[in-house]
């Protein structure tokens, strides 16, 4: 699709990115002792710029456009994506989150290397390597070059180099540090344009009842009925819990930025500020896609829905402005997925090899950032040759990735019976298994008929895998030592928690539940 922008827009453009390149290089400079560490950011972060980070990066451009795209064609069943979250965000922030301080680690490797040993600390470093690489890296750069080029008419591959060097600029001088500085820049950015789009599409429309009488009374269904092939309520209850489990509890982008904050209460203050930015997120990233079912379902398709309603409601300087929103999210998210990578390999892989300082720790980061930036554009090549369309690539790489993690991790800071042969036949069996099953669903063979839905996919990985663990602890000898505190342990040795953050915690599921009782 060919958008025509002005001089206004090109200048919102270029005042946005000089606001970018300030805000992560200058800024840094203010934080001496975090600029030092780049991993994670001097342990320094308030709750807000946790909070903010988890947003930017979380918002990247496959919700953008993707959560449009379900918008156009389903309508809020895709909120469930969201407004489940803040159980998992809860977990994580409440029992998680004091276990791993527990542990003094820095990434999620270095966990699993002191409860299971280095064969599961092994697999989990080459695992987390290339899930950076490939969900957060490599998709986000495609996803992001095919909008780039269709908004600026460039080739594909050109786009994603682009951006690739953007993004490894500041983060490969500022580190953790610069990446949640933009991200909270970029967050403002993200939420005023959506907010803005939303507001002028609204109006087009004729206002809010006018919205709901214009498109079929199933697309306000939180719940499809079981026999939905698409968004049933027995796929998203049963299935999201595996992959919620693995993204926000044990993904390393995630809780790196947790750990990053300058006390646990700062971390669960951060986690419930996401969770609050959640609860509208649906309106002003699924909203616009039903938004342009009702004003331009004729010339529209689902995966351009979001383009498509930017370029037919925004006036210029507001189409620059949501033009940056989306080079916003994708800089974000590809600058999270870069210091990711960088955290990982240098402290979990080279450090093993070679003793290093701060000063050399730092160095090394940052050419550990270029070579994750150069093999992530590899990544985006070989996904534009793939045939499959971006959404369905990265619901198979979600299946693919997410059961053996979360039932390890779930196993292994819940039980301390859980030993390691347990772990590793879980990791590097349910591992293979699932590479092999994901890559069947996802190339449909032996036939699209013969796979459940890759949520449903994910819940019966989970329970083999689950059962495999359980049956194979039972069968062999307890763990000799054990080294780390189970989760209640560490729950009870950090202290209890500010009842003010457990309020909030509490507020905010009333709040939720009356959302679902309302759309349900």
């Amino acid at each position: 699709m060919n958008i025509t922008l002005n001089g206004s827009d090109y200048g919102v453009l270029l005042l946005y990115v000089i606001a970018l390149l300030a805000t992560g290089f200058y800024l840094n400079r203010r934080s001496k002792s975090a600029g030092r560490d780049i991993f994670l950011g001097g342990r320094s972060l308030s709750w807000w710029q946790i909070g903010f980070s988890l947003f930017s990066a979380n918002a990247g451009p496959s919700m953008l456009v993707g959560f449009a795209s379900i918008g156009f064609t389903q309508g809020m069943v895709g909120s469930n994506f969201e407004w489940l979250a803040w159980f998992f965000i809860f977990l994580m922030s409440m029992f998680f989150l004091p276990h791993y301080i527990s542990t003094k680690v820095f990434t999620m490797p270095q966990f699993l290397l002191a409860r299971f040993g280095k064969p599961s600390y092994n697999f989990l470093v080459i695992y987390s390597l290339i899930s950076i690489l490939v969900v957060w890296l490599g998709s986000a750069l495609y996803a992001g070059g095919l909008i780039i080029s269709q908004i600026f008419q460039i080739p594909l591959m050109q786009a994603v180099t682009v951006v690739a060097l953007i993004a490894t600029s500041f983060t490969a001088v500022g580190g953790l540090k610069a990446v949640v500085r933009t991200g909270i820049f970029q967050s403002a950015i993200i939420i005023l344009s959506s907010i803005i789009l939303v507001y002028l599409s609204l109006k087009k429309i004729g206002g809010l009842q006018a919205l709901a009488d214009a498109v079929p009374t199933g697309h306000w269904q939180l719940f499809r009925p079981a026999s939905d092939p698409e968004y049933s309520w027995v796929a998203i209850v049963l299935g999201y819990p595996v992959v919620g489990i693995y993204y926000w509890c044990t993904d390393q982008t995630i809780v790196q930025k947790v750990l990053a904050g300058k006390s646990m209460q700062e971390g669960q203050y951060g986690a419930i500020f996401i969770s609050v930015l959640k609860i509208i997120m649906p309106f002003i990233f699924i909203f616009p896609g039903i938004m342009c079912y009702v004003l331009y379902k004729d010339i529209a398709q689902p995966d351009n829905a979001y383009i498509t309603l930017v370029s037919q409601v925004m006036p210029h300087g507001f189409l620059g402005l949501c033009i940056a929103a989306l080079i916003a999210a994708l800089i974000d998210t590809v600058s999270s997925g870069l210091n990711s990578f960088s955290t990982v390999f240098t402290l979990d892989v080279l450090a093993r090899f070679r003793d290093m300082d701060d000063t050399a720790k730092r160095k090394t980061g940052q050419w550990v950032t270029v070579l994750a930036a150069v093999l992530a554009i590899g990544v985006a090549y070989l996904f534009s040759h793939s045939g499959k369309g971006f959404f369905e690539l990265s619901q198979g790489m979600v299946s693919i990735l997410a059961p053996p993690l979360s039932v390890v991790f779930v196993g292994g800071i819940s039980w301390k019976r859980v030993n390691r042969t347990a772990a590793e036949v879980v990791l590097y069996g349910g591992g293979l298994v699932c590479l092999v099953v994901g890559a069947c669903h996802v190339l449909n063979f032996p036939s699209k008929a013969f796979w459940p839905h890759f949520l449903l996919l994910s819940f019966y990985l989970f329970v083999a895998m689950s059962a495999v663990l359980v049956a194979v602890t039972l069968l062999t000898k307890p763990p000799a030592v054990n080294v780390l505190p189970s989760i209640a342990e560490s729950w009870r040795g950090a202290g209890k928690s500010p009842a003010r953050v457990w309020l909030l915690w509490g507020a905010l599921a009333i709040v939720m539940c009356v959302i679902y009782l309302y759309f349900g």
